[in-house]
């Protein structure tokens, strides 16, 4: 006996400045391995904390060998994002990170439904997302912020890092 799918969609109307944001962190080396599950018990707690304007939180696999894990997550709007990702422990995680990728490499991509896309990647050697299509360039100057790269007028409530720190050195 055959059985109709049953389609449904949702009412976004609700949500004018959502925000969708993926994130990967993939393998590079074996010690990336321990980095890579090292993260897992730290994001569980952040997000459990349950963060002003995170509407939802999803983990998936992108693949097994190399190891490379995702995330998504919704957003309420830009600002709640920014000001998580410049709160702690994320500020704390992601300095530490840019210091020492531990065999790993991290990037992630914004959708903006408001209007605006963005993306970074870190240690990723390999085309994926944006990279597939977009030129490449350094995450510098006009490129250094999320908050530059989706175009947003204003200035963040904090930094997580300074472009002038010896971060990318």
């Amino acid at each position: 006996m055959k059985k109709r799918a049953q389609r449904h969609t949702v009412d976004l109307s609700g949500y004018p400045d959502l925000v969708v944001i993926y994130l990967g962190m993939k393998v590079n080396a074996l010690t990336g391995i321990k980095t890579l599950f090292g993260f897992g018990p730290k994001i569980g707690r952040s997000v459990k904390s349950t963060p002003e304007g995170l509407l939802a939180h999803e983990y998936f696999l992108f693949s097994l060998l190399p190891p490379h894990l995702g995330i998504r997550q919704y957003w309420r709007d830009f600002e709640s994002l920014e000001d998580w990702a410049r709160s702690e422990p994320h500020r704390i995680w992601w300095a530490e990170f840019l210091r020492d990728t531990g065999g790993t490499g991290f990037w992630h991509e914004t959708y903006c439904k408001a209007g605006g896309m963005e993306a970074v990647y870190v240690d990723i050697f390999k085309d994926i997302g944006f990279r597939h299509f977009a030129p490449v360039q350094p995450a510098r100057h006009s490129m250094f912020t999320a908050r530059d790269r989706v175009r947003r007028a204003g200035q963040p409530k904090s930094s997580v890092a300074i472009e002038e720190d010896e971060l990318y050195s």
